[in-house]
């Protein structure tokens, strides 16, 4: 055996602290201790995984710097430009969203289950038309022939492959879930004729609120929806034909176009006498050709 020279009160120890076999006992037994309580440091129900932010802070700081309100706030126009130097902003809030599994999901609110969607209808609708731009004038030329820009299923979106259509029909309007048609307001198409997309992300405390909102501005906005006095003749948005179904099926007791109109009369003219008209029901209807040119804040 090979002996030091050097003194033994003099000896300098260069191994470092680890948790092996020179640890103390005592070290040991604390480093043990900690380790095995670290699970319970976690939310009760939940994975390691982040949990779900259901203000979807992300998204509305995105929202708020790039959609620019006209005719107070009736309508909007979005900063495609903007979004697309802070799409990794954009990417990221995408992801989370992606993230969500199916069970998930099933254990949020109804109500936060709607905003989610929405909400995911309207980031994933920008991210679409981000692929292309600015070389586009309408989301419709993100289609074809034999395919509309809605159906191809590329969102990963609760545990499969989706399309916008998925999201809108089969999950927003799905009879008996929420069964709510001012989601007509709240999702944008990325169209000039489509209801505006809103300054702010929908969020479940704040939703009942945020939808009535949108559909008094949608309402409101004389380029969508008018009332022709000298006519009498109350000039609706193509939406009210396409989806006319929807809002006839008894939300707020309303079973008829002209009963949904009736609610938004003041919206819809300016004198009382045509107010009192829309809401009688004596007036007919008649749609409006639907702009599809991008709202796009540069054109």
């Amino acid at each position: 055996m090979k002996t030091s020279s050097t003194p033994a009160s003099r000896v300098v120890t260069t191994q470092p602290l680890s948790v092996g076999p020179v640890m103390s006992t005592s070290r040991r037994q604390l480093f043990l201790f900690t380790a095995g309580c670290l699970p319970a440091l976690w939310p009760l129900g939940h994975s390691h995984a982040a949990v779900f932010d259901h203000s979807h802070a992300a998204w509305t700081g995105l929202l708020k710097r790039h959609v620019v309100l006209l005719r107070g706030g009736q309508a909007s126009q979005v900063r495609y430009a903007g979004f697309s130097k802070d799409r990794g902003d954009l990417t990221a809030y995408l992801s989370s969203l992606s993230a969500v599994t199916i069970d998930g999901f099933s254990a949020f609110s109804l109500a936060q289950r709607q905003a989610f969607l929405i909400n995911a209808y309207n980031a994933f609708t920008v991210e679409l038309i981000l692929t292309k731009y600015p070389d586009l004038t309408s989301i419709k030329e993100l289609g074809s022939l034999l395919s509309s820009p809605w159906k191809p299923k590329w969102i990963s979106l609760l545990g499969s492959k989706v399309s916008l259509d998925d999201i809108e029909h089969g999950m927003l309007r799905k009879r008996g879930v929420y069964d709510d048609p001012r989601v007509h307001f709240a999702v944008n198409c990325a169209s000039i004729g489509c209801p505006m997309l809103r300054e702010e992300a929908f969020v479940a405390t704040r939703i009942d609120a945020q939808l009535e909102e949108q559909s008094n501005r949608f309402m409101a906005d004389r380029t969508r929806n008018r009332f022709d006095e000298a006519a009498g003749r109350l000039q609706l948005s193509r939406i009210f034909d396409w989806y006319a179904d929807d809002f006839k099926r008894g939300d707020r007791g309303v079973t008829s176009l002209h009963g949904f109109a009736g609610l938004y009369a003041e919206r819809l003219s300016d004198s009382a006498a045509g107010r009192d008209r829309i809401r009688s029901g004596r007036v007919d209807i008649t749609y409006l050709d639907y702009d599809w040119s991008l709202n796009d804040a540069s054109r």
